[in-house]
């Protein structure tokens, strides 16, 4: 079971899927614009006096969002992550359902205005769905104690199948796609993958269209065949129904937009207006004029009666949807920014009047033959009239050596490096070269690799899976960390955890009048002296508060936190904010559980063996007689010390540390007695005087900060065992 970061900001970080217009006049004062990403967000951005502001963040979804739309006050999103969520459209972002049904990536959405509760769904799985949702997310009554199996994913339900709610009454209600009796209406016929969907207003008409290049008619309220339409040669990618159901617009990547008379059973016109794929179509309320866009970047008007068509505006990015608000055109495209265009839809004439029309041909090689021939249009606004921003997306990641930190590069050019501990950027270099900038930060040290890490949803996703992530320890001094001992142990995962589930640690805690278990003991730890090696979870305090002690490289903003993806116990995975952990989450993973309220973590092998003797022409005496084990962070400092407090008392001094516990011998070899002031007496001169070592390994003589993991990796190179020298250079 894995847990994986986010490290994400207010504003999308990477491309806009779809977006979806609410027209507020019957709901609230203002209108409002939803977004969704590839980043796995929604976000509502409120729109009042041609400007639009952030609202909220609809976060559950842990993949791409790919479609959505409005169904009443209901909005319902689709994702790569193979489920369906419904919300509230005015909540705080609180997914009030989640329906699973498909077996592959939900591509596409549609839904009936006049009748809101039927919503189609289709996807790479070659399925078509038609929801109730009304009937799918009528509650079942349950009892009360069903409260402890409540999911942690911004909603008040369970991660995978069983998902509940309170209603008015306070009682826990249980549903899903396939709970208490209630599927979806299967359309059966697609054999390959769906792309676009189109409702009529009163839902008794579907039409569907993907990689078989064919539209296909149905009847929603049965899931039966009426139709097959056939002219594209490629993918179809978009299409929309008139409010009758008898006119249908589709957009296919053979870079046409054809219209279909669903009476007549066939393609009335085609409209070459575009120089490569048509992935976005947007029709006045008439159904008279089309907005269209795509992969070639453009958007463009036509008049689907006469023909005539002009070139509105160009993006720098491929276009993925649109969306028309009255007299603005939005545009979603793969940056992370949505683009609002004057688009005159109340009377769309008024364009045309501005000049650059052109008659649309029907053959799709007309369009790009008139590009080639210099005849391209120019665009009648070059500005866009508003812009939502979004935040660069990273496009390239590199972990340090020191596996802290993260450099990165967006889409911008910016190069930043992070603090993976505390999801947050601690330099941003500018637009330099990423590659230079690699090579200027790189650091001589070895720390096993404790996460791996993704960039596909445009923001830093680090991985951490047991027992690999408690691979890795450092000094607690080496993070500045107050009042230290010198020796003193920090497991990066442990405290990263610690800082990632603060919230949920002190939500739990207040909810449980018992507090939290007082944090056993970690199992499989090395005996412990007053100075022997420790780990920070060892001198903890030992009571209820070490779960909410955060150390300052490990504190999380709670302004833009990061969020946590991880399985369910049934297997599903679910996705939440660090801030909006209330406690109640009852399947996190359970060696997060462990790790954080009981100091309890696999113990990796966190050793390196090494032999050490003296080097070649040295009149220093062998000093050990096999092979030796020292935490792999010890510094080669510590060896020296333990090679000069060896040849001064023939076995090193009680009390120090690392150097005389950790590094212990083998067990072939016996510990000499302690040695007493008056034993002293006839040490060699060089004994009597403090020597000053080396240690060296390969001839090269090491720096005393070097750990044995950093001299393994980069000086000694071989899959045997270390082997270190040492040479006294002066006495002291």
């Amino acid at each position: 079971m894995c847990l994986m970061m986010l490290i994400l900001k207010r504003y999308h970080c990477a491309g806009i899927n779809c977006l979806a217009y609410l027209n507020g006049s019957a709901f609230s004062t203002s209108d409002y614009l939803f977004s969704g990403s590839r980043d796995g967000t929604l976000k509502r951005w409120e729109l009042n006096n041609g400007d639009a502001s952030f609202s909220a963040t609809f976060e559950s979804h842990v993949d791409w969002v790919n479609d959505a739309i409005i169904v009443g006050e209901r909005l319902v999103s689709c994702s790569s992550d193979t489920t369906l969520k419904v919300w509230n459209c005015f909540s705080e972002g609180a997914c009030t359902r989640t329906l699973r049904q498909h077996s592959d990536y939900v591509i596409c959405l549609a839904a009936a205005e006049k009748n809101s509760n039927i919503v189609a769904s289709g996807g790479l799985g070659g399925e078509v769905f038609i929801w109730d949702i009304d009937a799918a997310l009528a509650p079942v009554a349950k009892s009360v104690d069903a409260k402890e199996d409540e999911v942690p994913n911004g909603n008040s339900g369970p991660a995978l199948t069983t998902l509940y709610n309170v209603n008015s009454s306070s009682n826990i209600a249980s549903s899903n796609g396939q709970t208490h009796g209630y599927s979806p209406i299967t359309a059966k016929g697609h054999k390959d993958s769906v792309y676009a969907l189109a409702m009529n207003d009163t839902g008794t008409l579907l039409v569907s269209g993907g990689t078989e290049k064919v539209v296909r008619v149905w009847d929603p309220r049965t899931g039966s065949k009426k139709m097959k339409l056939r002219g594209h040669t490629d993918n179809i990618r978009t299409l929309l129904l008139d409010s009758t159901g008898r006119y249908c617009l589709s957009g296919s990547s053979d870079s046409m937009i054809r219209l279909w008379d669903l009476g007549q059973q066939r393609c009335v016109h085609s409209y070459a207006v575009h120089t490569d794929s048509v992935w976005a179509l947007a029709t006045t309320p008439s159904f008279g004029h089309v907005y269209s866009g795509g992969r070639d970047q453009s958007v463009y008007l036509t008049d689907l009666s006469t023909r005539e068509s002009v070139l509105l505006c160009t993006n720098e990015y491929p276009i993925l949807q649109l969306s028309l608000q009255d007299d603005t055109i939005w545009v979603a495209t793969t940056d992370s920014s949505v683009y609002g265009w004057p688009a005159e839809g109340r009377t769309p004439q008024k364009v045309f009047e501005k000049g650059g029309s052109f008659l649309a041909g029907n053959l799709s090689f007309s369009r790009a033959r008139a590009s080639l021939e210099g005849s391209a249009p120019v665009p009648v606004y070059k500005e866009s009239s508003i812009v939502i921003p979004g935040v660069p997306a990273i496009i390239q990641h590199e972990i340090m050596n020191n596996r802290r930190h993260v450099l990165t590069k967006d889409t911008a050019g910016s190069v930043k490096l992070w603090e993976i501990t505390r999801g947050a950027v601690i330099e941003d270099f500018g637009k330099v070269s990423f590659e230079d900038k690699k090579k200027e930060l790189f650091e001589m040290v070895s720390i096993p690799a404790w996460f791996t890490m993704d960039a596909r949803l445009g923001c830093l996703s680090v991985h951490l899976d047991t027992p690999q992530c408690f691979s890795a320890e450092i000094y607690a001094v080496d993070l500045n960390v107050s009042g230290a001992q010198e020796d003193l142990k920090i497991n990066l995962a442990q405290e990263t955890l610690r800082g990632l589930l603060v919230h949920w640690s002190k939500r739990k805690q207040k909810s449980n009048s018992h507090g939290l278990s007082n944090g056993d003991s970690s199992s499989g730890k090395d005996v412990l002296s007053k100075d022997s090696p420790r780990s920070r979870s060892e001198v903890d305090d030992g009571t209820e508060n070490h779960a909410t002690h955060v150390l300052p490289s490990f504190e999380f903003s709670t302004v833009s936190p990061p969020s946590i993806i991880t399985e369910g116990s049934s297997g599903g995975p679910w996705r939440k904010r660090i801030t909006d952990l209330d406690g109640t989450e009852g399947d996190l993973p359970w060696w997060c559980v462990d790790c954080v309220t009981h100091n309890r973590y696999p113990k990796e092998n966190t050793k390196c063996g090494f032999y050490l003797h003296p080097a070649e022409g040295s009149p220093a005496p062998n000093i050990t007689q096999g092979k030796l084990s020292a935490p792999r962070i010890l510094r080669i400092h510590k060896v020296a010390n333990y090679v000069v407090e060896k040849l001064v008392l023939d076995k090193p001094l009680d009390g120090g540390s690392d150097s005389t516990f950790a590094m212990g011998l083998s067990s072939g070899q016996s510990q000499p007695s302690a040695l007493d002031s008056s034993s002293r007496i006839g040490l060699k001169l060089w004994q009597k005087l403090k020597p000053c070592v080396e240690i060296l390994c390969n001839n090269q003589v090491l720096s005393q900060e070097m750990s044995l993991a950093t001299v393994r990796t980069y000086i000694w190179k071989k899959p045997e065992d270390l082997i270190l020298h040492y040479r006294v250079v002066q006495s002291r």
